[in-house]
């Protein structure tokens, strides 16, 4: 294989393209960022992309964020949700049928694909024909489409997928896939993708948090975040066998936190759930004010939802705390984002967000609290961290201070934290990486959990 370099010396193996809209699609694309020299491609926002192209990108961004922002206004914003997600409707799983027919959103892709929308991305990436990654089906499709001369491969970021997600006609086309889990595999099959077009891969997270095929640094985090979510040392007692065996006795010792008590709220990418943010804050006042708990509140590129939060910080009389205890950070690009997130992450207990894509970073040992979901998507991977048993539907925002310590004192939030990390997938990265550059792996295959 040719290893083109990316111009600042790295060697790019592959293209890594994602659409940056909201962060899904950019977190996967960005786990896999060594694959591409540390180079990513956004699919709708990239140099010498046409105006053209550019332009239906934007439009169909500002109705989704626009739509998913107008969910709280009565009676139209419920309404008009419900007819965009409807459009990204995924049928019912059972009974198990053939779906392979074209839903409306792969047709009106397909017909501004025959008007050339993507072309120029194709040609431009086709000088240098590496597989191209992606985590967006529409750039599958263009790669699809206007014959890519390396292979093509699409990252699946949720733990159910529509239709939306296959070619018009999945048994020709060569898009290969990379599923986020087992119910992927199976629903891809009844789309109509042929059984050796799929590889159940997990969802890649980043590799600074896992440590190589060993998990060497997650075993660290982990037991320094099952210290501090089983105070009482009752999960560590039920579960001391299985613990010294999958960590070894060194990392078991409940005296070895390394950090505070944190929990970490992020909001999504839209901005939707800013006002839950500020509600938990304010009942974990007293508790980030005595450093019972430092708490993290992750705002994403977005300055004035960071702004919005610092504001109520001030105003619950939190002024002192900010930085240490509380920390609401701001991000000058998505990549300097994903980067400090992975950082944020190294130190949380427990994360709190909606079920986005989110949910799969239970695969990392970490404790899911999650807030009501917007649309069908996160509705199935609620499903699925439950499945997992590695995340819990929040209670009363405005009572935190009571249940979520209930939970973390009767060592439950501790079994979630254990259980993400032993159900759910954890090396999707390093099973991709294998994949893309033909490596025999040396990963156990995962189960097929639907």
């Amino acid at each position: 294989m040719d290893h083109s370099h990316d111009g600042g010396g790295k060697v790019r193996k592959a293209w890594v393209v994602d659409v940056n809209m909201g962060y899904g699609h950019s977190r996967a694309a960005f786990a896999l960022r060594d694959l591409s020299g540390g180079e990513i491609i956004s699919g709708n926002d990239y140099k010498g992309i046409p105006a053209h192209d550019k332009k239906v990108w934007q439009e169909s961004r500002k109705l989704y964020e626009a739509i998913s922002r107008m969910k709280p206004v009565p009676v139209i914003g419920p309404f008009l949700f419900e007819a965009l997600d409807r459009w990204q409707e995924i049928p019912s799983f059972y009974p198990r049928r053939d779906l392979s027919e074209p839903n409306m959103q792969v047709k009106s892709l397909y017909r501004l694909i025959a008007k050339g929308w993507g072309k120029h991305l194709i040609e431009t990436l086709s000088k240098d024909p590496v597989p191209l990654i992606t985590t967006f089906f529409g750039t599958a499709f263009f790669a699809d489409a206007f014959d890519y001369p390396g292979e093509i491969y699409c990252v699946t970021t949720d733990a159910d997928i529509s239709r939306a997600w296959c070619a018009l006609d999945p048994k020709k086309s060569r898009i290969k896939y990379f599923a986020s889990n087992g119910r992927v595999v199976e629903r891809l099959k009844l789309y109509g993708v042929p059984a050796e077009n799929i590889y159940l891969t997990g969802f890649p997270m980043p590799k600074e948090l896992i440590g190589g095929p060993q998990s060497k640094i997650l075993k660290d985090l982990i037991a320094a975040r099952l210290c501090n979510l089983d105070p009482e040392g009752i999960f560590h007692e039920r579960y001391a066998k299985t613990l010294k065996a999958e960590l070894g006795p060194a990392r078991c010792q409940i005296s070895k936190a390394t950090h505070p008590l944190t929990v970490t709220y992020s909001v999504g990418g839209a901005g939707a759930q800013r006002q839950l943010g500020v509600q938990v804050l304010e009942s974990l006042k007293r508790k980030i004010a005595t450093h019972e708990v430092r708490f993290n509140l992750i705002a994403g590129t977005r300055k004035d939802v960071a702004e919005f939060y610092t504001e109520a910080a001030i105003k619950l009389g939190l002024k002192k705390e900010l930085g240490s205890w509380l920390n609401i950070p701001t991000f000058d690009s998505r990549m300097g984002y994903f980067e400090q997130f992975s950082e944020i992450l190294a130190t949380t207990d427990i994360l709190w967000t909606k079920p986005s894509e989110l949910s799969f970073y239970t695969g990392l040992g970490i404790a899911v609290v999650m807030a009501p979901p917007i649309g069908s998507q996160e509705e199935f991977n609620r499903t699925w961290l439950q499945y997992m048993g590695g995340g819990v539907a929040q209670h009363d925002p405005r009572y935190t201070n009571e249940w979520l310590f209930d939970w973390i004192h009767s060592g439950g939030m501790a079994r979630m934290a254990w259980s993400g990390y032993t159900e759910a997938p954890t090396h999707g990265t390093y099973r991709i990486e294998d994949i893309v550059l033909g490596r025999i792996t040396e990963i156990q295959p995962l189960p097929l959990i639907v």
